[in-house]
């Protein structure tokens, strides 16, 4: 049992690893853990680092490989640790406070969807940006339009090239689309 580690006075090292292999979040009853010991805890529950203070950044991108949502427990990440996070899990860009156009980017790549989070945040997305959500996912362009965004014809084209349904959402919105997307979509 991790929790055990409460009740030893001055564990050995092997100990620390032992429980917190065993139970990541024990790492909080733990004083001065090495970085091995932070580690092996973040890897085991992500959870664990915000237990951890100063966490280096060896022990963030631990945390993030293991599960991009675990940068909402780390006090201004790197954007190294941010691109570790956006790359498992797009979406962990809602827990970043203004993330450059590089982690933008690195999100919608992983997860098109994930534009979403990107304009509640009243951050208006690059066309680059946009053109990677639509590829990986056609449907982000409801995001995009939703948020009165006119969509340029190359993003357009792209999300109807990705899913040809997209079209539909387009001329829902009042956009006119041009020759090009049309004929992409099949009409």
């Amino acid at each position: 049992n991790g929790y055990a580690i409460r009740g030893i006075r001055n564990p050995s090292e092997e100990m620390k690893l032992a429980a917190v292999t065993r139970y990541g979040e024990v790492i909080r009853f733990i004083y001065n853990p090495s970085e091995a010991v932070q580690i092996a805890a973040v890897t085991q529950n992500r959870r664990a680092i915000e237990y951890i203070e100063n966490p280096s950044e060896a022990v963030q991108l631990a945390a993030v490989n293991n599960d991009g949502s675990a940068i909402q427990f780390i006090d201004n990440p790197s954007e190294a640790v941010q691109l570790a996070a956006v790359r498992r899990y797009g979406s962990a860009i809602i827990s970043i406070g203004n993330p450059s156009e590089q982690v933008q980017l690195a999100a919608v790549q992983q997860d098109g969807g994930a534009i979403y989070n990107i304009l509640i945040k009243d951050i208006i997305p690059s066309e680059q940006v946009q053109l990677a959500a639509v590829s990986q996912d056609g449907k982000a362009i409801t995001t995009i339009i939703t948020k009165k965004i006119t969509p340029s014809e190359q993003v357009q084209l792209a999300a109807v090239q990705q899913d040809k349904s997209a079209i539909k959402w387009i001329i829902e919105k009042g956009i006119t689309p041009s020759e090009a997307v049309k004929k992409a979509a099949g009409l």
